[in-house]
């Protein structure tokens, strides 16, 4: 499979989009100084206790109060706390836990009322983005990503991701990282660690101590609700989590940022700087990859699919709904059942798509084409749970119900991605009205007139939908040969297919717009 990273940095903000074998798979959104990312570390200030919820709302400085419930507190909140306490008491110096004793840990069937109190400060992480109406969710379990490693402060625990199998390599694995991470440092270490040696191991762990130490030497000075630590920009935090030996290319087309990435890259991975590019062309970068015209295909209520059928997505507050239809597909040569396998096995594969493209997260019902024998349903299921592997959301899909629905839940930890593919008509401005075209020329020749007589511009370009080109040019003495005579210039005429009907506009002689 071939990867891709496209990145287009605007004034106000990045979007990053992940192409697999030419095909979008997932769009990131990063605007300027975009506050309570995940992984952010806030100092909060217990506002409320909520016994009934067993949680507390916390104020981190958003508009409405976050929301931690005592199943984030994590085991060794106790030590945080007491942490905090004598950081901010100027009565501990060094940023290490060498000598830091560890409090026991809490009641996992406890009391949030037992362990924190009102207008307690506590260090707390973003752990979900604000959504909707509601606050960022937070949890005091604190820890800090690497691209190797999970540094987990209070903690002596090291654990191993799921997915490297081999029994040999996790204990390689584990006998490096007891031996360089220091005390009352838990570690989680993560897929792409596999087959790394010492050396890139040992760098990660260290710069994920700095990471900690920073935030630390901060914590005495900082202000209750106020950010203390923050995770790196969207797209570095991407580059990190995503980047690996499958990708060919990331393409950026801001010179500054290029050189970040670059860097970064260097850092991280030396081998692979060489496919970081700066792409320098006018065209904008997400239309000379197609990038665009898929973001356009891809999101909205209808998405049709290549054999003819298509999706209808639907979102609620509560949950998201999909429904396959078949479309104009008919079973020719194959009977029914076997022609409703296809459809939903091609719904399948851009389903699984678009819960990565969108980001849909919570509960997403699916209401596949009805199909009789239990081995196609089951079939559907092992090809839709096949597809989901590539996501790095956490999901739960549930077999085909006697209804023939299919249920999946999926983390959501960011806003869902909405992008609006239905555009207002610049025409009209979406009155259904427009200028009559009688008067038209009329507009033109009396900016004509101010721009050459009055602002003395020479050898102006005028720019027009290819309709009102030919119209202009139309016949022996054309109206472009009257203004000629009328202005005593030549004025050239260029034909803007993207342009309406009744859009015009015109270029200095070099090239620039004119501000009428």
């Amino acid at each position: 499979m071939v990867k891709e990273l496209i990145i287009d940095s605007t004034p106000t903000g990045v979007t990053i989009a992940l192409i697999e074998d030419k095909h979008l798979v997932e769009l990131h959104k990063e605007h300027i100084n975009n506050n309570y990312a995940v992984g952010d570390i806030y100092l909060g200030r217990i506002k409320k206790i909520m016994p009934g919820l067993n949680a507390a709302f916390v104020d981190v400085g958003y508009e409405k109060d976050a929301f931690l419930h005592y199943f984030d507190l994590g085991p060794q909140v106790q030590s945080l706390i007491k942490l905090t306490k004598i950081k901010r008491n100027g009565t501990v110096n060094g940023t290490l836990l060498d000598n830091f004793k560890l409090e026991s840990d809490i009641n996992k069937a406890g009391k949030i009322s037992e362990i924190v109190s009102k207008n307690l400060i506590l260090p707390v992480q973003i752990a979900k983005e604000p959504i909707s109406t509601k606050g960022p969710r937070l949890s005091s379990d604190l820890s800090i990503a690497g691209r190797y490693i999970v540094l987990v402060p209070f903690s002596n625990v090291i654990s191993i991701s799921k997915k490297i199998k081999s029994n040999t390599e996790r204990n390689r694995l584990k006998k490096i990282i007891e031996s360089i991470k220091p005390k009352n440092f838990g570690v989680i270490i993560r897929t792409v660690s596999e087959g790394k040696g010492v050396t890139e191991l040992q760098k990660d762990l260290l710069d994920s101590v700095s990471k900690w130490e920073n935030f630390t030497k901060k914590l005495p000075d900082a202000e209750p609700s106020k950010r203390v630590w923050g995770e790196m920009d969207r797209t570095s935090t991407l580059i990190r989590d995503i980047l690996s030996t499958d990708f060919t290319n990331v393409y950026v087309n801001d010179a500054n940022l290029f050189e970040d990435i670059r860097s970064y890259v260097h850092e991280i991975s030396p081998e692979m700087e060489k496919i970081v590019k700066h792409y320098k062309h006018k065209e904008p970068i997400f239309e000379h990859f197609g990038v665009e015209k898929q973001i356009k295909n891809g999101f909205g209520k209808t998405v049709n699919l290549a054999g003819g059928a298509y999706l209808v997505v639907e979102h609620t507050e509560a949950l998201h709904v999909i429904d396959v239809n078949s479309g104009n597909r008919t079973a020719s040569k194959e009977n029914q059942e076997e022609n409703a396998l296809q459809v939903n096995k091609e719904a399948a594969k851009e389903i699984a798509r678009q819960l990565r493209l969108r980001d849909m997260g919570g509960i997403v019902v699916i209401d596949f084409i009805d199909m009789h024998k239990p081995t196609n349903r089951k079939m559907l299921f092992d090809y839709l749970r096949d597809l989901m592997l590539l996501d790095r959301a956490k999901h739960t899909i549930l077999p085909p119900s006697k209804f023939g629905l299919v249920q999946i839940t999926r983390q959501r930890v960011r806003p869902e991605m909405n992008i609006v593919t239905v555009e207002k008509c610049p025409t009209c401005d979406g009155t259904g009205e427009i200028k009559a075209s009688i008067v038209l020329m009329d507009d033109i020749e009396s900016n004509l007139t101010y721009i050459l007589q009055e602002q003395n511009e020479k050898n102006i370009t005028l720019c027009v939908h290819p309709y009102i080109e030919a119209f202009i040019k139309k016949g022996l003495v054309s109206l472009r040969w009257k203004w000629f005579f009328k202005f005593g210039q030549r004025i050239k005429i260029r034909a803007v297919s993207s342009y309406n009907l009744t859009e015009f506009h015109f270029l200095s002689s070099k090239d620039e717009e004119i501000k009428l």
